[in-house]
């Protein structure tokens, strides 16, 4: 009773054998056996979540067609040597009924913007 009192343990408690559930006595035997072949032990408690990103078909076309008009200027070099070559031999003309349509189109385009 006087070891009770003292906080140590009874007498016979070293002879107490430690039970082990067969999940702990598996998991310490495969760090065992992991440690002989010179892996890294695995650790035995649940890994978290990793975040995942999966892009879609149509997000990878979005993304190539942008990339292709980011790399180009978006200028037809055939049409403008065309042009220049015309105006150069004299024989550009200009539609002024037609130009100034897209006059009036572009102005009611930046004022409805506004």
């Amino acid at each position: 009773m006087v070891s009770q009192i003292n906080n140590t343990p009874p007498a016979n408690a070293g002879n107490q054998v430690k039970k082990e559930t067969v999940e702990q006595t598996n998991q310490r035997q495969q760090v065992t056996q992991q440690k002989q072949a010179g892996a890294t032990p695995q650790p035995t408690a649940p890994q978290a979540k990793q975040d995942s990103v999966s892009i879609t078909p149509q997000a990878k076309q979005m993304a190539r067609l942008q990339e292709k008009a980011n790399n180009s200027t978006g200028i037809d070099q055939e049409k403008v040597e065309k042009i220049k070559r015309a105006i150069a031999d004299g024989k550009y003309q200009i539609n002024v009924e037609q130009l100034a349509k897209r006059i009036m189109q572009f102005e009611s385009e930046i004022f409805r913007k506004n």
